[in-house]
Protein backbone atom coordinates (compact mmCIF):
# COMPACT_ATOMS: atom_id res chain seq x y z
CA UNK A 1 0.00 0.00 0.00
CA UNK A 2 1.45 3.02 -0.89
CA UNK A 3 1.41 6.07 1.67
CA UNK A 4 -0.26 9.20 -0.46
CA UNK A 5 -0.03 11.91 2.62
CA UNK A 6 3.44 13.10 1.53
CA UNK A 7 2.16 13.54 -1.62
CA UNK A 8 -1.04 15.51 -0.56
CA UNK A 9 1.20 17.61 1.68
CA UNK A 10 2.84 19.45 -0.98
CA UNK A 11 -0.57 20.60 -2.22
CA UNK A 12 -1.27 23.87 -0.83
CA UNK A 13 -5.31 24.28 -0.12
CA UNK A 14 -7.27 27.60 1.23
CA UNK A 15 -8.01 27.86 4.94
CA UNK A 16 -11.36 26.83 6.15
CA UNK A 17 -13.10 27.08 9.59
CA UNK A 18 -15.87 25.44 10.94
CA UNK A 19 -19.75 26.30 11.05
CA UNK A 20 -22.03 25.05 13.53
CA UNK A 21 -21.61 21.33 14.35
CA UNK A 22 -24.89 18.98 13.56
CA UNK A 23 -23.72 15.61 12.63
CA UNK A 24 -21.48 13.05 14.37
CA UNK A 25 -19.88 10.44 11.63
CA UNK A 26 -18.93 7.40 13.28
CA UNK A 27 -16.94 4.51 11.48
CA UNK A 28 -18.07 1.42 13.70
CA UNK A 29 -14.93 -0.76 12.46
CA UNK A 30 -12.95 -1.68 9.33
CA UNK A 31 -14.61 -5.36 9.02
CA UNK A 32 -16.45 -5.37 5.75
CA UNK A 33 -18.00 -8.07 3.77
CA UNK A 34 -16.72 -6.28 0.75
CA UNK A 35 -13.33 -5.29 -0.61
CA UNK A 36 -13.99 -2.31 -3.25
CA UNK A 37 -11.29 -1.19 -5.34
CA UNK A 38 -12.65 2.38 -4.52
CA UNK A 39 -12.81 2.16 -0.83
CA UNK A 40 -10.85 5.12 0.84
CA UNK A 41 -11.04 3.13 4.18
CA UNK A 42 -9.42 -0.69 2.80
CA UNK A 43 -11.85 -2.16 4.39
CA UNK A 44 -12.25 -5.92 4.00
CA UNK A 45 -13.10 -9.46 5.21
CA UNK A 46 -9.86 -9.60 7.13
CA UNK A 47 -9.87 -6.06 8.99
CA UNK A 48 -10.16 -6.89 12.58
CA UNK A 49 -10.69 -3.08 14.05
CA UNK A 50 -14.26 -2.75 15.80
CA UNK A 51 -15.15 0.01 18.38
CA UNK A 52 -15.27 -1.19 22.25
CA UNK A 53 -18.42 -1.05 24.20
CA UNK A 54 -17.13 1.77 26.29
CA UNK A 55 -16.51 4.35 23.39
CA UNK A 56 -20.12 3.03 21.43
CA UNK A 57 -21.73 4.14 25.18
CA UNK A 58 -20.40 7.79 24.77
CA UNK A 59 -22.10 8.46 21.31
CA UNK A 60 -25.48 8.83 22.92
CA UNK A 61 -24.06 11.12 25.48
CA UNK A 62 -22.49 13.46 22.99
CA UNK A 63 -25.37 13.64 20.77
CA UNK A 64 -27.28 15.31 23.93
CA UNK A 65 -24.20 17.06 25.17
CA UNK A 66 -23.78 18.58 21.77
CA UNK A 67 -27.52 18.94 20.80
CA UNK A 68 -26.99 16.96 17.56
CA UNK A 69 -29.39 15.78 14.98
CA UNK A 70 -27.99 13.65 13.19
CA UNK A 71 -25.71 10.08 13.31
CA UNK A 72 -24.19 9.11 10.78
CA UNK A 73 -22.89 5.27 10.53
CA UNK A 74 -19.70 4.29 8.34
CA UNK A 75 -17.30 1.57 8.42
CA UNK A 76 -16.47 -0.39 7.00
CA UNK A 77 -19.80 -2.47 7.14
CA UNK A 78 -21.36 -0.47 9.78
CA UNK A 79 -24.37 -3.53 10.50
CA UNK A 80 -21.69 -5.81 11.92
CA UNK A 81 -20.62 -4.44 14.53
CA UNK A 82 -22.46 -5.73 17.40
CA UNK A 83 -23.69 -2.93 19.23
CA UNK A 84 -25.23 -1.42 15.60
CA UNK A 85 -28.92 -2.00 16.41
CA UNK A 86 -28.66 -0.94 19.97
CA UNK A 87 -26.81 2.49 19.23
CA UNK A 88 -29.53 2.75 16.61
CA UNK A 89 -32.24 2.40 19.06
CA UNK A 90 -30.96 4.95 21.42
CA UNK A 91 -30.42 7.54 18.74
CA UNK A 92 -33.51 7.24 17.54
CA UNK A 93 -35.03 7.32 20.74
CA UNK A 94 -33.53 10.88 21.27
CA UNK A 95 -35.07 12.06 18.49
CA UNK A 96 -31.75 11.48 15.97
CA UNK A 97 -31.89 11.06 12.58
CA UNK A 98 -29.89 8.45 11.69
CA UNK A 99 -28.01 7.55 8.42
CA UNK A 100 -26.55 3.69 8.02
CA UNK A 101 -24.32 4.04 4.61
CA UNK A 102 -24.92 0.40 3.53
CA UNK A 103 -23.78 -1.98 1.04
CA UNK A 104 -26.54 -4.03 0.38
CA UNK A 105 -25.16 -7.16 0.04
CA UNK A 106 -24.85 -7.19 4.02
CA UNK A 107 -29.03 -7.67 4.14
CA UNK A 108 -28.00 -11.63 2.92
CA UNK A 109 -24.92 -11.60 5.27
CA UNK A 110 -25.52 -14.79 7.78
CA UNK A 111 -26.51 -13.42 10.99
CA UNK A 112 -28.06 -10.02 9.28
CA UNK A 113 -31.66 -11.68 9.12
CA UNK A 114 -34.28 -8.93 10.11
CA UNK A 115 -31.91 -6.32 9.15
CA UNK A 116 -33.50 -4.77 6.69
CA UNK A 117 -36.83 -5.13 8.82
CA UNK A 118 -35.28 -3.67 11.87
CA UNK A 119 -33.52 -0.62 9.89
CA UNK A 120 -37.26 0.26 8.41
CA UNK A 121 -39.24 0.11 11.75
CA UNK A 122 -36.38 2.16 13.11
CA UNK A 123 -36.98 4.77 10.22
CA UNK A 124 -33.40 4.66 9.69
CA UNK A 125 -32.16 6.60 6.52
CA UNK A 126 -30.31 4.27 4.16
CA UNK A 127 -27.49 5.37 2.10
CA UNK A 128 -26.36 2.52 -0.43
CA UNK A 129 -23.48 1.89 -2.63
CA UNK A 130 -24.31 1.28 -6.32
CA UNK A 131 -21.82 2.12 -8.89
CA UNK A 132 -23.40 1.32 -11.83
CA UNK A 133 -26.89 0.43 -13.04
CA UNK A 134 -25.53 -2.31 -15.06
CA UNK A 135 -24.14 -5.67 -13.25
CA UNK A 136 -20.98 -5.50 -15.22
CA UNK A 137 -19.68 -2.23 -13.85
CA UNK A 138 -20.88 -3.19 -10.74
CA UNK A 139 -19.53 -6.65 -10.33
CA UNK A 140 -15.61 -4.99 -12.23
CA UNK A 141 -15.44 -2.57 -9.27
CA UNK A 142 -17.20 -4.50 -5.92
CA UNK A 143 -16.76 -8.43 -7.09
CA UNK A 144 -18.56 -11.21 -8.76
CA UNK A 145 -22.22 -11.30 -8.09
CA UNK A 146 -22.32 -8.04 -6.22
CA UNK A 147 -24.38 -6.78 -8.74
CA UNK A 148 -27.63 -9.40 -8.29
CA UNK A 149 -26.93 -9.35 -4.28
CA UNK A 150 -27.57 -5.46 -4.43
CA UNK A 151 -30.67 -5.41 -6.87
CA UNK A 152 -32.05 -8.39 -4.53
CA UNK A 153 -31.64 -5.78 -1.57
CA UNK A 154 -32.85 -2.60 -3.22
CA UNK A 155 -36.62 -4.60 -4.26
CA UNK A 156 -36.40 -5.84 -0.55
CA UNK A 157 -35.95 -2.63 0.52
CA UNK A 158 -38.33 -0.95 -1.85
CA UNK A 159 -40.59 -3.96 -0.34
CA UNK A 160 -40.70 -2.50 3.07
CA UNK A 161 -41.44 0.96 1.70
CA UNK A 162 -38.38 2.37 1.37
CA UNK A 163 -37.75 5.27 -1.80
CA UNK A 164 -41.57 4.81 -1.97
CA UNK A 165 -43.68 8.40 -2.18
CA UNK A 166 -44.82 8.82 0.98
CA UNK A 167 -43.15 6.23 2.96
CA UNK A 168 -40.90 8.60 5.05
CA UNK A 169 -38.23 5.98 4.29
CA UNK A 170 -35.63 7.62 2.75
CA UNK A 171 -33.44 5.26 0.15
CA UNK A 172 -30.36 7.06 -1.58
CA UNK A 173 -27.86 5.53 -4.16
CA UNK A 174 -24.12 6.30 -4.37
CA UNK A 175 -22.53 6.25 -7.29
CA UNK A 176 -17.94 6.51 -7.67
CA UNK A 177 -16.25 6.81 -10.89
CA UNK A 178 -14.58 3.78 -12.05
CA UNK A 179 -11.28 5.35 -12.61
CA UNK A 180 -9.55 8.67 -12.09
CA UNK A 181 -12.08 10.80 -14.00
CA UNK A 182 -14.44 13.13 -12.14
CA UNK A 183 -18.66 11.99 -11.84
CA UNK A 184 -20.78 13.28 -14.15
CA UNK A 185 -23.46 15.28 -13.38
CA UNK A 186 -25.64 14.05 -10.55
CA UNK A 187 -28.69 15.32 -11.94
CA UNK A 188 -28.64 13.68 -15.31
CA UNK A 189 -26.90 10.41 -13.84
CA UNK A 190 -29.72 10.41 -11.47
CA UNK A 191 -32.37 10.07 -14.02
CA UNK A 192 -30.65 7.85 -15.60
CA UNK A 193 -30.50 5.65 -12.56
CA UNK A 194 -34.14 5.85 -12.14
CA UNK A 195 -34.92 5.30 -15.71
CA UNK A 196 -32.87 1.89 -15.85
CA UNK A 197 -33.51 0.69 -12.50
CA UNK A 198 -37.29 1.04 -12.65
CA UNK A 199 -37.38 -0.20 -15.91
CA UNK A 200 -35.29 -3.66 -15.83
CA UNK A 201 -35.79 -4.27 -12.16
CA UNK A 202 -39.00 -2.05 -10.61
CA UNK A 203 -36.89 -0.45 -8.15
CA UNK A 204 -37.36 3.26 -7.19
CA UNK A 205 -35.67 5.58 -4.85
CA UNK A 206 -34.97 9.17 -3.43
CA UNK A 207 -31.83 10.72 -4.88
CA UNK A 208 -28.54 9.66 -6.38
CA UNK A 209 -25.20 10.90 -4.58
CA UNK A 210 -22.10 11.46 -6.98
CA UNK A 211 -19.22 10.83 -5.45
CA UNK A 212 -15.66 11.92 -6.33
CA UNK A 213 -12.94 9.13 -5.38
CA UNK A 214 -10.49 10.35 -3.12
CA UNK A 215 -6.43 10.39 -3.51
CA UNK A 216 -5.94 8.40 -0.59
CA UNK A 217 -5.40 4.39 0.74
CA UNK A 218 -6.45 1.60 -1.77
CA UNK A 219 -7.64 4.60 -4.37
CA UNK A 220 -4.75 6.38 -4.29
CA UNK A 221 -1.76 3.63 -4.14
CA UNK A 222 -3.62 2.06 -6.73
CA UNK A 223 -3.28 5.60 -9.11
CA UNK A 224 0.61 5.81 -7.66
CA UNK A 225 0.91 2.12 -8.79
CA UNK A 226 -0.33 3.02 -12.26
CA UNK A 227 1.41 6.52 -12.53
CA UNK A 228 -1.25 8.38 -12.37
CA UNK A 229 -1.67 9.87 -9.24
CA UNK A 230 -0.15 13.22 -10.45
CA UNK A 231 -2.54 13.76 -13.38
CA UNK A 232 -5.16 12.98 -10.68
CA UNK A 233 -3.87 15.66 -8.71
CA UNK A 234 -3.74 18.03 -11.80
CA UNK A 235 -7.88 17.07 -12.72
CA UNK A 236 -9.23 17.98 -9.26
CA UNK A 237 -6.86 20.78 -8.81
CA UNK A 238 -7.89 22.23 -12.18
CA UNK A 239 -11.79 21.98 -11.46
CA UNK A 240 -11.91 23.54 -8.09
CA UNK A 241 -14.43 25.73 -7.70
CA UNK A 242 -13.95 28.28 -4.71
CA UNK A 243 -17.83 28.32 -4.59
CA UNK A 244 -18.30 24.71 -3.11
CA UNK A 245 -16.21 25.82 -0.22
CA UNK A 246 -19.26 26.68 1.69
CA UNK A 247 -20.93 23.40 1.52
CA UNK A 248 -18.33 20.68 2.37
CA UNK A 249 -19.12 18.34 5.14
CA UNK A 250 -16.06 19.16 7.13
CA UNK A 251 -18.01 22.58 8.29
CA UNK A 252 -20.84 20.88 10.30
CA UNK A 253 -19.58 17.34 10.51
CA UNK A 254 -17.10 15.83 12.80
CA UNK A 255 -15.42 12.52 11.94
CA UNK A 256 -15.19 9.56 14.62
CA UNK A 257 -13.15 6.87 14.14
CA UNK A 258 -13.07 3.17 16.02
CA UNK A 259 -10.91 3.78 18.83
CA UNK A 260 -13.05 7.13 19.50
CA UNK A 261 -10.82 9.89 18.01
CA UNK A 262 -12.11 13.26 16.54
CA UNK A 263 -10.97 14.14 12.90
CA UNK A 264 -12.27 16.64 10.72
CA UNK A 265 -14.10 14.52 7.76
CA UNK A 266 -13.38 10.83 6.90
CA UNK A 267 -10.95 11.52 4.63
CA UNK A 268 -8.69 13.06 7.21
CA UNK A 269 -9.46 10.14 9.40
CA UNK A 270 -8.27 7.52 7.21
CA UNK A 271 -4.87 9.63 6.16
CA UNK A 272 -3.95 9.59 10.29
CA UNK A 273 -4.64 13.42 10.33
CA UNK A 274 -6.26 14.67 13.69
CA UNK A 275 -8.90 17.09 14.85
CA UNK A 276 -8.09 20.52 13.40
CA UNK A 277 -4.76 22.05 13.01
CA UNK A 278 -2.76 21.64 16.36
CA UNK A 279 -1.47 18.50 16.06
CA UNK A 280 -3.27 17.65 19.95
CA UNK A 281 -5.46 14.66 19.70
CA UNK A 282 -9.04 14.52 20.65
CA UNK A 283 -11.11 11.86 21.42
CA UNK A 284 -15.36 11.34 21.64
CA UNK A 285 -15.54 11.96 25.26
CA UNK A 286 -14.17 15.71 25.12
CA UNK A 287 -16.92 16.76 22.86
CA UNK A 288 -19.21 15.89 26.47
CA UNK A 289 -17.80 19.13 28.25
CA UNK A 290 -16.35 21.64 25.49
CA UNK A 291 -17.60 22.13 20.88
CA UNK A 292 -15.50 22.57 18.07
CA UNK A 293 -17.29 24.91 16.45
CA UNK A 294 -15.25 27.50 14.58
CA UNK A 295 -12.04 25.82 14.66
CA UNK A 296 -9.55 25.68 12.04
CA UNK A 297 -10.02 22.59 9.80
CA UNK A 298 -7.00 20.71 8.47
CA UNK A 299 -6.50 20.82 4.74
CA UNK A 300 -4.05 18.90 2.23
CA UNK A 301 -4.28 18.23 -1.44
CA UNK A 302 -7.11 15.56 -1.22
CA UNK A 303 -9.67 18.42 -0.01
CA UNK A 304 -9.46 19.48 -4.17
CA UNK A 305 -11.51 15.74 -3.93
CA UNK A 306 -14.61 17.59 -2.55
CA UNK A 307 -14.65 21.39 -4.25
CA UNK A 308 -13.38 20.04 -8.20
CA UNK A 309 -16.60 20.37 -10.59
CA UNK A 310 -19.99 20.46 -8.84
CA UNK A 311 -18.39 19.17 -5.37
CA UNK A 312 -18.93 16.57 -3.66
CA UNK A 313 -19.90 15.90 -0.11
CA UNK A 314 -21.38 12.85 1.77
CA UNK A 315 -24.55 13.97 0.84
CA UNK A 316 -23.91 14.07 -3.30
CA UNK A 317 -22.64 16.76 -4.97
CA UNK A 318 -22.15 20.45 -3.32
CA UNK A 319 -23.82 22.39 -6.51
CA UNK A 320 -27.34 20.55 -5.60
Amino acid sequence: MHDTLPLLKKTPFPALRRAQLDTLQVNLGYKCNQSCLHCHVNAGPNRTEMMDADTMALIPQVLAARGLGTLDLTGGAPELHEGFRDLVRSARAQGVRVIDRCNLTILFEPGQEGLAEFLAAQGVDIVASMPCYSAANVDKQRGEGVFDLSIAALQKLNQLGYGQAGSGLLLNLVYNPQGPSLPPGQQALQADYKRELLAHFGIVFNELYALTNMPIQRFGSTLVSKGTFDGYMDLLKSSFQEQNLAGVMCRNTVSVDWQGWLSDCDFNQQLGLPLGTTGLQRHLRDLLSSGIDEQPIRVAGHCYGCTAGQGSSCGGALEH
